[in-house]
C-alpha cells in the first residue's frame, strides 16, 4: 500500500475480518489468510473510531480530544496503523479518487 493517505481517505474493515475485544485490546483474524494482529489500547481506540466513522478525518479529530498528542505525531501513528492494517488484509483504503488500495 503506498503511503498516500489523506485525511479524506475512508476506511473500510474487510467482509473477512473479526475482532474481539479483550479487556481493553482488540485481537483481529482475517479468515480468508489466517492473518491474526493485535491492538494495544490506543491502537484499540483507533479501530472503535474507525467502525464508528469509516473515515479519517473524524478519527483524527475524535483521537486529538482524547489524547494528549500533537496533531503532526497523531496523525502519522494513525497512517502507520492503517497502512499496517491494510498490508496485513484486515482494512481497505478508499482514496478521495474512490480507488481501493
Amino acid at each position: 500500500m503506498s503511503k498516500g493517505l489523506s485525511i479524506e481517505s475512508a476506511v473500510r474493515i474487510k467482509d473477512d475480518v473479526i475482532f474481539n475485544d479483550l479487556q481493553g485490546e482488540v485481537v483481529l483474524l482475517n479468515l480468508k489468510t489466517g492473518i491474526y494482529f493485535g491492538l494495544d489500547p490506543v491502537g484499540t481506540r483507533a479501530w472503535q473510531l474507525i467502525q464508528d466513522h469509516g473515515s479519517l478525518g473524524p478519527v483524527r479529530d475524535a483521537m486529538l480530544g482524547e489524547y494528549e498528542v500533537s496533531a503532526e505525531d497523531l496523525w502519522k501513528d494513525l497512517q502507520d496503523l492503517v497502512i499496517r492494517l491494510a498490508d496485513n488484509g484486515l482494512v481497505e483504503v478508499i482514496n478521495e479518487d474512490n480507488t481501493v488500495e
